[in-house]
């Protein structure tokens, strides 16, 4: 190479940032089981059954499950892992359907469901009565 050629730069670092294959989902797979062994465990399970079975279900079937989970009894870590087991869900069922992956819609459109689920799972609200608790706390 001649003396004022310069060489290509060299992507050793980033080659050795860079996980292995199906590191990233075999990561996913331990935070989904450590959701589930958790204390929310059965509920969240449930929920999961249902966004395994998308194709069964209507969106006001899932969205009527996520509004009574008491939300604000669960960690942010937890709910991060649901918003992205939903979000996967979706992702593969709309895949199958040969539509686009992610259709979140235009400004002043109404909100998908996965936005919807969302909105409802990462924000706090005031304690609902839920399908997993033995008593309706007071508000």
């Amino acid at each position: 190479m001649p003396a004022n050629a310069k060489s290509a730069p060299s992507f050793a670092f980033h080659r050795t940032r860079v996980s292995p294959p199906g590191a990233w989902e075999a990561w996913q797979r331990e935070e989904r089981e450590a959701v589930l062994a958790g204390p929310h465990g059965v509920v969240l399970g449930e929920l999961f059954r249902m966004t395994d079975n998308l194709k069964h279900l209507q969106p006001t079937q899932l969205l009527s499950f996520v509004r009574v989970i008491d939300w604000s009894a669960i960690d942010y870590a937890t709910k991060l892992t649901v918003i992205h087991e939903i979000d996967m869900a979706i992702v593969k069922l709309r895949r199958v359907q040969r539509l686009a992956p992610f259709d979140d819609g235009l400004p002043g459109e109404p909100d998908t469901p996965f936005r919807t689920i969302r909105a409802i799972v990462l924000t706090t609200s005031p304690l609902r009565e839920g399908v997993h608790r033995d008593a309706a706390r007071s508000e």
